[in-house]
């Protein structure tokens, strides 16, 4: 067998515990914490010892018959997600369950906080709801703007995992909760049941400078996952490289936790960057074996706003052929998701691409 080599070198980030205590207690700025120092000072002591410990996963339990090593120890958050996730699938599964719809408001913008002004992501969301209503459909709304207006809500950034081997990404990913460091309140074990139980979904989201906000691109880099991770973290015992390099040597199936749903996607902003980030999007929800709703979901033009912001959602009131455009695409995967409820096409009339080379 190839030799496994594991590269390391970067340089440490351990704190020292006066750091630490310093980076803990800034957030609790607030002059009402002022008569707690001496609880905070007892929450600080054992912080830190849960960092110095590296306690990243504290509740652990063996993982039991169906992992290949029944007695390693895995994170009980962990096997909470993975439960979530099967109960989604089996939603998903179910011939006499309605056809789910996962609709996703990409934009971070929001009047709960800065700018004080609802996206026109949110109403164009809203537009295609209205496709569904009424006709039998379950319909999931994710708004992705709660990460910055709602109190522990979080998606914390990609750590790249599959780079070093696909068995290293876990589904779903493990990277997260880290006790430890502080890394908690993670959305993606609520996201990822939310697609997995979805038979359609359509993302609508701006541009921002010529790429996608920085929420919704966090959820893409996290679905990474879903194209071929592996559902068993005990046959890397965690994250062990060297152990996830053999096993992907020794040949790797990359499972598609996400093959067949029906997806569309809606990119609107000023001109520069939008049919970029849409066609981005298109190409990864294919590299995920999914497969499009059809030409009308896959706009080929998108809104440019030319008129001063202040004004931007006087030019969308305005602008009834691109609301009609947004119905339409919602109409087509509703369409789409019917047709393939009833058997009468098979992931979208497409067929499944054949797996990519890795």
């Amino acid at each position: 067998m190839t030799e496994v080599d594991i590269r390391k070198g970067m340089p440490a980030r351990k704190l020292d515990r006066a750091t630490f205590e310093q980076r803990f207690l800034s957030r609790f700025t607030d002059p009402a914490f002022a008569p707690l120092q001496g609880e905070l000072c007892a929450i600080v002591a054992a912080a830190w010892d849960a960092y110095a410990a590296g306690r990243k996963a504290p509740l652990t339990r063996a993982a039991g018959p169906g992992f290949a090593d029944a007695d390693y120890e895995i994170a009980v958050d962990w096997l909470r997600a993975r439960d979530a996730i099967a109960a989604a699938q089996a939603r998903h599964d179910d011939p006499g369950g309605a056809p789910r719809i996962l609709l996703i408001n990409g934009s971070s913008r929001t009047e709960h906080t800065c700018p004080g002004e609802m996206s026109k992501s949110w109403r164009l969301v809203q537009i295609a709801r209205a496709a569904f209503d009424g006709k039998g459909f379950a319909v999931d709304v994710l708004d992705l703007s709660r990460t910055v207006s709602e109190f522990g809500r979080t998606i914390h950034p990609c750590k790249s995992c599959a780079s070093t081997a696909m068995p290293l990404c876990h589904w779903p990913c493990s990277c997260y909760p880290n006790h430890s460091l502080g890394q908690v309140h993670d959305w993606m074990n609520e996201i990822y049941p939310l697609w997995v139980g979805a038979h359609g979904i359509m993302i609508v989201t701006p541009v921002n400078w010529y790429h996608a906000p920085g929420p919704l691109k966090a959820m893409l880099d996290r679905l990474v996952c879903a194209d071929g991770g592996n559902p068993d973290p005990s046959s890397t015992h965690g994250k062990n490289a060297a152990e996830a390099k053999r096993l992907e040597i020794a040949g790797w199936p990359y499972p598609r936790h996400l093959a067949g749903r029906i997806f569309a996607a809606v990119v609107h902003g000023d001109t520069a960057g939008a049919e970029t980030l849409r066609r981005s999007l298109v190409d990864w929800a294919t590299d995920l074996h999914m497969t499009s709703a059809g030409a009308k979901a896959e706009l080929d033009g998108y809104v440019g706003y030319y008129e001063p912001y202040a004004t931007g959602h006087q030019a969308l009131d305005r602008d009834q052929a691109y609301q009609a455009e947004v119905r339409n695409a919602a109409i087509t995967l509703r369409e789409a998701v019917t047709a393939q409820r009833a058997g009468k096409l098979v992931a979208a009339g497409q067929g499944l691409p054949e797996p990519r080379p890795k």
